[in-house]
Formats: C-alpha cells, sequence, structure tokens
C-alpha cells in the first residue's frame, strides 16, 4: 500500500496541496472576483483528526493480507470520490459510509481472490479506479445488507503490456492513470487521445466503467469510440469480449461494460484504439455577442463534417469568471488538429461560417497556452483545485452537465438556467452565478455543461447543493435531456436515471446483474 497518496479531502496529491497561507491569499482576490466568499478561509480537518469506526470485516486470511489493509487513512482516502458535497465533507472530517477493508491487488489473480473472500464474507464491493467519480460513484453507501464494504483499488494495475503498432491498438490495464497511460506510449510515438478533465488522476478502467468523454468536442472523444476489447472479472467468471474492428453479432459484450459503473464485473484491462500523435495544430478564439448565435455557429460547423478537435463554447459570464473575457461576449474556443495532414483548410472553412454568424476573431492564430483561449484551458485545468479553495472561504461551487438535440437546445438551456438560478435565490438568498458552456457537439444535437457558484451556509453546503441539484436535474428530465452525458450515473444520479430510462431495459439491466454477480456483491446502488 505503499504509493503516493492523494490529498484527503480534495483534489491532486497530499504533497501538492496548497498551505493555509495560500489559500489565505487566493481568497482575498477570489472574494474581489466574485462579490462573495469569506477572506478569511476555514482549514480542514486534518487526516490525523479523523475517527472512524473498527473494521466490521474479518482480517483477510493468507496471501490476501499482504494487499489489504484497515488502516484508517487508506480507509479516508477511499472513502469519497470528488463531488462537491464529498469534498465538503472531507474538508469536514465527515466520513459517512467508509470502506471497512481497502484492496490493492497487484494482478489478476488478486482480484479473483478478493471476490472469492468477499462473497464468503458477505462484503459488499466497490471498485476503486482513480476516485475522481462526481455522483457517489465509489462510495461506500451500500445499506444494511453487507456485512461491510471493500475498496478494491486498481492502482497498481497499471502498465500498457502490449502493442499492436500494425492495428493501432493497445492492451492497457485498468489501473493505469492518464499520465502513466500516456508515458508508456510515447516511446511508440502513439497516444489515446483521451484527455477528460480528471486525466491525472483518472484511470482507464474507470473510463470505460463510467463511459467518461474526453476533452474534444468532436468525433472520437467518448472512450466508447476507442474500446477494442474488455476484459473484466466476476464473481462467476472472466468475462472477455473478442478483438475486432467491428461486429455486427448480436449485443456486444464490451457495450455492455461500457458504462456498467463496476456492478457487472470489475474491468482489468482492455485493448484500446491508438494513433499517432498529432504533428498539426491551428486555434482560434472567436468571439459572438450572445449565446445563442455561438451556438448556431457550432451546429453549422459540425453539420459541415469540419470535425473540429475542440469546438468549446462558453458563455460571456463564464468568459468573464475565467479570466478569458470581459463578460460582453460569448466565446468559442476552436482548434483542429492532425498527425500529419494540414488543418488550415479546414479552419478556414469554420471561421468563414463563424464570419456567417456575427463572430469575430484576432487574424493572428492562438495558441494552445495564448490568449483568451489559452486562459479558458488553463482555468479549465485548475478548476478542481480552485473549488477547494472555494469550500475553504464557504463559497459553493459545483458542475452539472446534460445532452439535448438542437432543435430543443436554445430553450432547454434558458429552462434549466432558470430553474438553477431560482433554486440558487431561494437556498443560498443571493443570485450567486449561473454559466453554461457547450462541450461537446454533434450532428444532432450538444452537451451544455452548467456552473453554480454561490454564498454558501458553513455546515449546511450539502444540504444546499442537494435542493440546487433536485430543482436542475427536474428542469434536465423534464426537457428532455439525459441526467448525465459524460459524468456517469453513480448513487446521486439514481432517481432521475430511473426515470429516463425505459422499464423494460431496467429489467434487462437487473436480470444481467442476477446472472453475473448472484449475490449482489459489485458495487450495490449504482445504476440497479
Amino acid at each position: 500500500m505503499t504509493t503516493r497518496p492523494r490529498n484527503h479531502w480534495g483534489w491532486g496529491w497530499a504533497d501538492e496541496a496548497l498551505s493555509h497561507e495560500q489559500v489565505r491569499e487566493a481568497a482575498g482576490g477570489l472574494a474581489q472576483h466574485l462579490g462573495f466568499g469569506d477572506v478569511a478561509p476555514e482549514r480542514p480537518v486534518e487526516l490525523a483528526a479523523i475517527e472512524l469506526p473498527a473494521s466490521r470485516l474479518p482480517p483477510p486470511p493468507g496471501a490476501l493480507a499482504e494487499i489489504c489493509t484497515s488502516d484508517r487513512d487508506a480507509r479516508v482516502r477511499h472513502a469519497y470520490g470528488r463531488a462537491y458535497r464529498d469534498v465538503v465533507r472531507g474538508f469536514r472530517g465527515r466520513i459517512d459510509h467508509a470502506p471497512d477493508v481497502v484492496a490493492r491487488p497487484r494482478e489478476e489473480a488478486g482480484v479473483e481472490r478478493v471476490l472469492e473472500w468477499a462473497a464468503g464474507v458477505g462484503a459488499a464491493v466497490i471498485p476503486f479506479g482513480g476516485g475522481t467519480s462526481v455522483v457517489g460513484g465509489v462510495e461506500a453507501r451500500v445499506g444494511d445488507a453487507y456485512a461491510g464494504a471493500v475498496a478494491l483499488d486498481l492502482g497498481a494495475l497499471d502498465r500498457v503490456l502490449e502493442v499492436d503498432a500494425v492495428s493501432g491498438a493497445a492492451r492497457i490495464q485498468a489501473g493505469a492513470l492518464g499520465p502513466a497511460l500516456e508515458q508508456q506510449l510515447a516511446p511508440h510515438g502513439l497516444t489515446l487521445r483521451h484527455f477528460p478533465q480528471s486525466f491525472q488522476l483518472s484511470t482507464l478502467g474507470g473510463w470505460i466503467a463510467t463511459r467518461a468523454g474526453g476533452h474534444f468536442a468532436t468525433g472520437e472523444t467518448h472512450i466508447d469510440d476507442l474500446v477494442e476489447s474488455v476484459r473484466a472479472i466476476t464473481p462467476v467468471g472472466v468475462w472477455e469480449s473478442r478483438r475486432l474492428p467491428g461486429s455486427g453479432a448480436g449485443p456486444s459484450p464490451d457495450r455492455l461494460l461500457l458504462g456498467s459503473e463496476g456492478t457487472l464485473g470489475v474491468i482489468t484491462e482492455a485493448w484500446v484504439r491508438v494513433r499517432p500523435k498529432p504533428t498539426e495544430r491551428a486555434g482560434r478564439a472567436v468571439r459572438f455577442a450572445d449565446f445563442a448565435a455561438g451556438a448556431a455557429a457550432v451546429r453549422a460547423v459540425v453539420q459541415a463534417g469540419l470535425a473540429p478537435s475542440n469546438c468549446r463554447l462558453v458563455d460571456a459570464r463564464e468568459a468573464a469568471l475565467t479570466f478569458a473575457g470581459d463578460g460582453s461576449c460569448a466565446l468559442l474556443v476552436l482548434g483542429f488538429e492532425s498527425s500529419g495532414a494540414p488543418v488550415e483548410e479546414r479552419m478556414d472553412a469554420a471561421l468563414a461560417i463563424c464570419r456567417e454568424h456575427g463572430g469575430s476573431w484576432k487574424e493572428r492564430a492562438e495558441g494552445a497556452r495564448g490568449g483568451a483561449s489559452g486562459a479558458w484551458r488553463e482555468a479549465f485545468l485548475r478548476a478542481p483545485y480552485l473549488r477547494d479553495v472555494f469550500v475553504a472561504m464557504g463559497v459553493l461551487s459545483e458542475t452539472f452537465e446534460t445532452a439535448i438535440v438542437w432543435e430543443r437546445f436554445g430553450a432547454f438551456v434558458e429552462d434549466v438556467k432558470a430553474a438553477t438560478r431560482a433554486a440558487v435565490r431561494e437556498v443560498c438568498g443571493h443570485e450567486g452565478i449561473v454559466t453554461c458552456r457547450v462541450t461537446h457537439a454533434y450532428p444532432d444535437g450538444a452537451a451544455p455543461y452548467f456552473t453554480v457558484v454561490a454564498p454558501a451556509r458553513r455546515g449546511e453546503e450539502v444540504a444546499q447543493w442537494d435542493a440546487i441539484k433536485q430543482a436542475a436535474a427536474g428542469a434536465i428530465i423534464a426537457g428532455g435531456g439525459t441526467i448525465t452525458h459524460h459524468h456517469a450515473v453513480g448513487r446521486d444520479h439514481r432517481p432521475w436515471y430511473d426515470a429516463q430510462r425505459p422499464e423494460p431495459f431496467a429489467a434487462a439491466l437487473r436480470g444481467a446483474k442476477a446472472a453475473v454477480d448472484p449475490a449482489g456483491l459489485l458495487n450495490p446502488g449504482v445504476l440497479i
């Protein structure tokens, strides 16, 4: 269990956490920028001060003892994901559902032994990748039907096992973090090209289990598009699909594991499609008088088949919030890349479409780290760390996302923002800030991504956010959207997922669960 420790309550590594003095310095500027927030931030409860009840499970026998622990620190670090409600509770030292045992197998056989032991003692098993879930997907909130809970940490299964350069694929273990995965592919001149915001701390297995979406706004941005085959361990045996570029042989085994969130098996490795690293890039920051004009341009660009790598539309308020603009216009971060073919022709075609919709830009190309687009990119990468500062200074800061067809897009975004703003006013007694951006775009629709920032009442943050989320999620489902585009379902989204999915499909999913996990040990409460 000698791994580099994570921050026990916030984002990132423990040795990179901001000092209280750094948080206090940041709080002064942030409070001035927002117009609210405490310039005298609270201190988090230290890990050493957190008390947990004793483990409810017996010590694992034999060789299992070498890969299992009931150490307090390990249990705390595996108690939560990194949703706002998780970070707030961790900040205050409130651990509601700690796992009783943390298991970290070094090979696939260890995963099988953990499942066998857990079945024997009646414990639930929570597969744990990078612990970045924002929907309660790794919290041991399993109820009283189990003798305890085991957090099954896949982090030691972190290698690129095989590269098939001819086919453009690689066999990679599920516990590989984003940076480690890319570092191992780099000597081959290859990349997976999947970069979610959680890239630094999330794993391949987690991406597959949650149907993660990458940073790229169009094309093969979802992990679904990059998976060639998946291997998982279930309580009744191994589930492995055949390596194929495509198949029409019935429902696909690996497609069922995609998005299964640890309920149908523990993903241990996958063959994924890789490609040469890009060598050609072009980028612009395009400004629009309003969000609606920018959205019309995004739709036209995508429907023209230009396939930009980045096509993120940020509303004026978010542009100002992230220092990418002055709040007078919406901002479209537009980019193209390829591993050899020129990209300027596609960029010119996209800019011509933007001009037709009232867009304007600086004639000089902006690099990935320069100008307004660079400012937004840096804010995007800093956001999880910034939220930790917000928690300390009494500011509620959280996001939610969805997807909707273009025909409903405009009215849908306004309805969801209105419902969310009304809830913020009622719950926080303040207008707060509610912004929207388009993170992913398709020919038939887009994924709006909303940010909420508002003053919080100390000690009531979780209840405040839950009330706001209830209003926002209700508006999403009522408007015909999905409860999640790429954040997954977990435990937090279950009520709206249940309302969204057809009942015959729910019954089929329950049947699949019963077949591969008869005792219901795997991540109970998620999806089913």
